[in-house]
Order: structure tokens, then C-alpha cells, then sequence
């Protein structure tokens, strides 16, 4: 892919090292700030819990902190105002993506997010393409573990091919200990999965379709159902394919939906739970396969170098164009996996 460098909204883009975090004292948002301090950005962090963002201090000594809810615009305004970009990790999207995005377009900074619902992701691009671009912004929707990083590998498989025949993603986990943003989002979404079938956006089968995955080492064979998530709309946006499918192992799925399951659990001194994943894409074209995966710790801490990555890139011009842009379409993918590894991703 070759990337054209885009001017940024304003003279002062470069320079302006503030970046809003809405939802900033989740699980999500925690992982967020600590990447952007890392990165040399200034972090200002967003929600409507005045007591849980004053707790923030804890960790992050002097931090700036706005209250600011999705029921008030205003708050919203000021949060946002005299920052670059604005990162929202708060769940569930069906409630916070419209008017965070549109928030954004008001203060003209850049939006990215970390949803996995299929629904919300396709709002932004059928609702805000265009505004964003009178705007001058990128919005980029699903910039995370669930979303990017499959759009990333599968558009690098894709390589020089104009389309495929066939596009499958499947992803592995040891365990999935998820938070309570992803269980009241999991009870909260209802919307019917979709896929891509016949070179179409079209519903899921119901039962979902299962399958063995011969996955890499650490994981094997294994059991695998179709779960769809915000990669379909994502991959959809940009890659010509007949078919794009998504699986999840059997294993992690049990977990999530068992309310036993306790919440992740730090394994070291950055957070990160002791959990494994394994992405793995296949992209065919006839009777040639092209593979590409990226394997590493804790989906949702390694959702924070990704979504700082690509914010850093559309800050600085590494990106395609403005509008709402999936992360496959806005960045070179090989370059942006590549700038993850090894520390965050161990790419094949």
C-alpha cells in the first residue's frame, strides 16, 4: 500500500500532544493512558464518574480530568477541546459512539474506538464518512484487538490481490476472563450478527456454523463457532471478497459466557493478565492460501498499542485519507504490524 501523508486539521496538530480518553478508568482506558504516557502523549482523561476518574491520580499523579457524559454535549465539548484525537474505550458503543463522534467532528480532533459490536462500527461509516471529511478528521472505528488486528492481518495477506475468493479469521484464546464492560455489552447486544457471503453483507447462519481450527502452537486443533464482530465491517469497507467469516475457539466462548468466570487478573507490573491469544487469518484466491497471524498476551491490553499506533499515524499523516477509514484501508498494514513486534505481537 502506498500512503500518501495527509495534512493534519490543524497547523498545530503536530505539535499538540493531548489526547482525550473517554471511559479513561476502565479496564480498556487504564491500558490506554499508560501507552500514551509511554509514547510522550498527554493523556486527558474523560467520564462521567467523578469519583472514578479523581481515583486515576492514584496511578497516574497529576493527570487532567474532565466529567463528561454522553446525556450532556457540553461536557463533552469541553473535554475534547484543545486535544488531537480522542480515544473512546467506553462501552457498550451502542450508547457512546454517536455522540462521542460526534463531539469529535464539533471540536474537529480525530476519533478512534474499541468496538467490537458490529452495529456501531457500521453506523460510523454510513453516518459520518462525509462529515468527517468536511471536517478534515479520520475516524477510525474498532481499532483494537477485536476489529483492527484482523483487518491489519488480513490486508496483509491480501498483499497485491485485487480480491479473493475467501477470507477466514480465527482466533484462539487460552481463557477469556472478561470485564463487566464486556459482559453488559454482550447482554446489551442483541443486534443478529452479519457476515460477508455471495461478496454481500448478509446474516449470519442461526445455529452459528462450527468447525475444527488447526491452530499454531500453543493451541492445536480445536473446536471453533462463528462469532462475527466488528473485523466483518471492518474487512467489508475496503477488501473485495465473496466470502469473510469469523470464528472464536469453543474454549474462550464457554468462559464468557459462564458468569462464574472471574474478571482478568494482573500477572505483572503492567496489568496484563497471564491470558494467550492467537489470531490467525487465511485469505484464498482460487486454490492459493495466504496466511498471516499475530500471537501475544491479554486482548485487552494490547488493544492499547494498537489504537496509540494508529493515533500516532493519523496525527503525523501516516494514513490514507480522512473520513471514517478502516484501519487495513488507513495504514500500511505490514508496516503497522510489523512497528508492534515483537514487544506486543509475535507476527507469522
Amino acid at each position: 500500500m502506498s500512503i500518501n501523508p495527509v495534512a493534519a486539521p490543524n497547523s498545530q496538530a503536530t505539535q499538540n500532544r493531548r489526547v482525550a480518553v473517554f471511559g479513561a478508568y476502565g479496564h480498556t482506558g487504564r491500558f490506554v493512558i499508560s501507552r500514551l504516557r509511554e509514547r510522550g502523549w498527554v493523556p486527558v482523561a474523560c467520564g462521567r464518574d467523578a469519583g472514578r476518574l479523581a481515583a486515576l491520580d492514584d496511578a497516574f499523579p497529576g493527570i487532567d480530568r474532565f466529567v463528561a457524559s454522553v446525556d450532556d454535549p457540553g461536557s463533552l465539548d469541553r473535554a475534547f477541546a484543545g486535544t488531537v484525537a480522542v480515544i473512546n474505550c467506553a462501552g457498550p458503543f451502542s450508547d457512546t459512539a454517536v455522540p462521542v463522534v460526534e463531539a469529535a467532528l464539533r471540536a474537529k480532533v480525530h476519533y478512534l474506538d474499541t468496538v467490537a459490536e458490529q452495529q456501531p462500527a457500521l453506523a460510523l461509516f454510513e453516518r459520518y464518512d462525509e462529515a468527517a471529511k468536511a471536517a478534515g478528521i479520520v475516524i477510525v472505528p474498532a481499532m483494537a484487538f477485536y476489529g483492527g488486528l484482523a483487518d491489519l492481518l488480513a490486508t496483509s495477506a491480501m498483499g497485491d490481490w485485487d480480491a479473493a475468493d475467501e477470507i477466514l479469521i480465527a482466533v484462539g484464546l487460552d481463557s477469556w476472563h472478561p470485564t463487566n464492560g464486556t459482559r453488559v455489552t454482550g447482554e446489551r447486544n442483541k443486534a443478529r450478527r452479519v457476515v460477508v457471503s455471495n461478496g454481500a453483507l448478509d446474516f449470519v447462519a442461526d445455529p452459528a456454523p462450527t468447525r475444527d481450527w488447526a491452530f499454531q502452537a500453543p493451541f492445536g486443533t480445536q473446536d471453533v463457532v462463528g462469532v462475527p464482530l466488528s473485523e466483518i465491517i471492518l474487512i467489508s469497507k475496503h477488501l473485495r471478497s465473496s466470502e469473510v467469516h469469523s470464528f472464536l475457539n469453543l474454549v474462550s466462548l464457554k468462559d464468557v459466557r459462564d458468569p462464574s468466570t472471574p474478571a482478568p487478573v494482573a500477572a505483572d507490573s503492567s496489568g496484563r493478565s497471564a491470558q494467550v491469544f492467537l489470531v490467525e487469518v487465511m485469505v484464498r484466491k482460487g486454490e492459493v492460501q495466504r496466511h498471516a497471524s499475530a500471537q501475544g498476551r491479554d486482548i485487552y491490553a494490547v488493544s492499547a498499542p494498537l489504537i496509540v499506533e494508529a493515533m500516532e499515524r493519523i496525527v503525523d499523516g501516516r494514513r490514507t485519507r480522512t473520513g471514517t477509514v478502516a484501519a487495513g484501508e488507513a495504514f500500511d498494514a505490514a508496516d503497522f504490524l510489523a512497528a508492534l513486534a515483537p514487544e506486543h505481537l509475535a507476527l507469522a
